[in-house]
């Protein structure tokens, strides 16, 4: 057993630990020292005090999908009568609707659709692309990659480059769930190993595209498990430096095959948000999650490491259908982070303030910018449902 007050301090400064040391710190230390050490890190990487919040758009152009992962509550195999296609002009008039309510950026997923190949991506970038240039497209991830290599028949290499000069700007961390093997072959069996998704990841880092990394936690993965899945991060982030900000999150429990059997407790996500920032010395930014884990939990984050505390999320549908019903209009997110004591700053995909909100009389009035105003998840009909809502999806 490591000296945990050592290592802790060690890390506090800056300094890297190793896999067994940080498996150490997320079983063992206590909690106050271990939040409070990763805060240190998060207060000199950031001494301003400044935590950041996005608006952005989810757009699901699709539920169809092949991978059929057991967590995944949105999904519906090819010809189930329930599957449908998003036309490209819903999603134009999404993205339209998003820039009107200040979005900069824009997460286009989807399912695995067996007939959606590059052109089908290129035609959809290109569009958005040329009708809302301001968007930042950070979108897809490394798994769908692997799928429209083999429906395609191209490299990986090539896949990325074609999307990306279709007017993609990053890749989301969508697809890594957990990277290590056992619970990944457990949870979907399917889907590319987390070594692949990581080879994708790599490659695009090599081309000029960034992303993020993910974790889902929860899903039966041992705290050992969990720690690999950090590691097999850092290793590829030593190598490339591509990776902008690590956003771990918990499996939700409901509509799926794995029927909540496991989930993470709020202490085990808090003690994982910590370790991160004190593991991932390469790695810039840490996210708090408030969609799963709510709001008061998302604050806490904020004393652990977390730096952001991710986006408005104008719309949400696939952790909404597993049972996340969390919701928080902009004024909440800003209030969220000042009663934290940090200064709230909404920022763009790159991490850039756009706007300090250093003066709560110069805050922004009224809650139309809030998450979820429409959702093919719960079926809601918000302020934006009015319009997006009367273009038919296409049954397949």
């Amino acid at each position: 057993m490591p000296d945990l007050s050592a290592v802790l301090a060690r890390a506090a400064a800056g300094g890297r630990i190793t896999p067994a040391e940080a498996l150490a710190l997320y079983v063992d230390a206590p909690l106050h020292a271990l939040g409070s050490a990763a805060d240190a890190v998060r207060r000199h990487r950031y001494p301003d005090g400044v935590a950041t919040y996005l608006i952005d758009r989810n757009i699901n152009y699709t539920n169809v999908c092949v991978t059929a992962c057991r967590f995944c509550a949105f999904y519906r195999s090819p010809k189930h009568p329930e599957g449908w296609v998003r036309p490209l002009a819903d999603i134009l008039e999404r993205c339209r609707e998003a820039v009107d309510l200040g979005a900069t950026q824009i997460m286009l997923q989807g399912g695995h659709h067996p007939d959606f190949g590059i052109e089908w991506y290129e035609q959809t970038f290109a569009a958005i692309r040329a009708a809302y240039p301001e968007l930042a497209l950070h979108s897809l991830g490394g798994s769908e990659v692997v799928h429209i290599a083999r429906v395609s028949g191209l490299a990986f290499d090539e896949v990325i480059r074609r999307l990306r000069d279709a007017g993609l700007d990053s890749f989301a961390g969508a697809g890594a769930e957990i990277l290590t093997e056992r619970p990944r072959q457990a949870i979907a069996p399917l889907k590319e190993t987390g070594a692949i998704w990581l080879q994708v990841m790599e490659t695009a880092h090599g081309l000029g595209v960034e992303s993020t990394a993910t974790f889902m936690m929860g899903t039966g993965e041992t705290n050992a498990e969990r720690i690999e899945h950090l590691s097999m991060i850092r290793d590829v982030q030593d190598r490339t430096g591509g990776f902008r900000a690590f956003i771990p999150w918990t499996y939700q429990p409901e509509n799926n095959h794995l029927k909540g059997r496991t989930q993470a407790s709020a202490l085990e996500y808090l003690r994982l948000v910590a370790v991160a920032r004190l593991f991932f010395d390469t790695i810039a930014h840490i996210q708090g999650s408030w969609l799963t884990v709510g709001k008061d939990l998302g604050q806490l984050t904020l004393h652990f490491g977390a730096d952001d505390l991710g986006s408005v999320m104008l719309e949400e549908n696939v952790v909404s259908s597993a049972g996340a019903r969390h919701r928080v209009n902009r004024a909440e997110l800003i209030h969220l982070i000042r009663s934290a004591g940090r200064t709230p700053a909404q920022r763009d995909t790159l991490y850039r303030h756009l706007l300090v909100h250093d003066d709560p009389a110069q805050d922004p009035v009224g809650d139309s910018v809030h998450s979820h105003v429409s959702s093919t998840a719960d079926g809601s009909a918000g302020p934006m449902a009015s319009s997006a809502s009367r273009l038919a999806l296409e049954p397949v």
